[in-house]
């Protein structure tokens, strides 16, 4: 897991290095501004990875609620006061002094985390604090909605979901919940009408090429124009001020034009090995919270990516996922890597998987 992690993490620096180069140079005068900014988060995430995974689980379940509510207050800061700061018509970020932040991001493993906990042991748990704990979910589920962010709305909730049903929680209540998350749905669509707008347009972008369905529509030309074996890496042509936010939440089209369906297909059985041995881990280990955090773990990372894949193919609307390990974002890398370490914790302490530190 741990080496497959780095695979994943190095092939998405050399396609961020592409999608981003031509970016850096129009807007900020240097092409490699948002690859040198990458690496300074990966630097930062991969020290927090090595401590995740050299620390047992007991004491990251400890702070967990503790930062998750610290998360939450960040990210009620960015829908509620002027801290926020809203890009594109949605405010997710929040300024630090020169460190920008996105809440939405962080909060996931800490979910994780805290749905493992509660959901693991669902029956030791009094009745006010399952509540309690359901409540605080439901409020962090509803500020990222603000935001507004359906599609990290979706993800989080399916993750938590997800830890629920793999705890052996009643059908009932499972299925009476995942109603109500596709009512709320719904009514953000309402309240919201250029969601339902991008519900619709990914069935025919064509019929509106210039207007909702552009974004998709570049997309799907650079798939296409990848072919077979692809144009070769940097030689993406949609990169060039045609596709937009090319380096984030539409990066695997770039990745396939340069590496064409070949590479594509051996992208989607990365993201599947990783399923598979993220879920074997879960099986292999005793321990309810820990199995718990491996599915969860395994969830957020895995689904994400086949969204945000998904989203570029035009096989599901278009929402603003990015795509873990590959995309342009500080947050999301923190995110994405904590998750990974806290699967590898998981083998380690399953005594499954010996794990040395980071250069041995």
């Amino acid at each position: 897991m741990r080496w497959l992690t780095f695979l994943w993490l190095a092939i998405g620096m050399f396609v961020l290095f592409s999608a981003s180069y031509y970016h850096g140079e129009i807007e900020k005068k240097d092409g490699l501004f948002y690859f040198n900014r990458q690496l300074m988060a990966i630097v930062i995430s991969l020290f927090i990875f090595n401590a995740i995974v050299h620390t047992p689980l007991n004491k990251p379940l400890k702070l967990a609620q503790w930062i998750l509510l610290g998360i939450l207050g960040l990210l009620l800061l960015t829908v509620f006061t002027s801290a926020g700061k809203n890009t594109m018509g949605a405010t997710r970020w929040i300024a630090i002094g020169p460190i920008q932040l996105q809440p939405s991001e962080l909060i996931k493993p800490f979910l994780v985390l805290q749905g493992a906990k509660l959901f693991g042991q669902w029956e030791r748990y009094s009745r006010k604090v399952k509540i309690a704990w359901l409540v605080v979910f439901a409020i962090v589920l509803l500020a990222i909605l603000k935001q507004p962010n359906l599609s990290t709305t979706s993800l989080c909730a399916i993750g938590l979901w997800s830890i629920a049903f793999a705890a052996g929680l009643p059908l009932r209540q499972l299925l009476f919940t995942a109603v109500g998350g596709v009512f709320l749905a719904g009514v953000s669509m309402i309240v919201n009408p250029y969601q339902l707008v991008r519900m619709l347009s990914f069935v025919n972008p064509w019929g509106d090429a210039r207007g909702d369905g552009f974004q998709l529509v570049q997309s799907l030309m650079a798939i296409g124009s990848g072919g077979f074996l692809g144009n070769g890496f940097g030689a993406s042509q949609q990169k060039l001020g045609y596709l937009p936010i090319q380096d984030t939440d539409f990066i695997f089209s770039v990745f396939a034009e340069e590496f064409g369906f070949v590479g594509s297909i051996l992208l989607l059985l990365l993201v599947m090995s990783y399923a598979t041995l993220g879920l074997y881990i879960a099986s292999r280990s005793h321990h309810p919270v820990h199995r718990l955090i491996a599915v969860g773990s395994t969830t957020f990372i895995v689904l994400q990516s086949l969204f945000n894949i998904g989203v570029a193919a035009g096989v599901l609307p278009t929402t603003g996922l990015p795509l873990p390990m590959f995309s342009y974002g500080g947050s999301s890398m923190v995110a994405s890597l904590i998750q990974s370490a806290l699967l590898i914790r998981v083998a380690r302490e399953s005594a499954l998987a010996p794990v040395a530190q980071l250069g041995r």
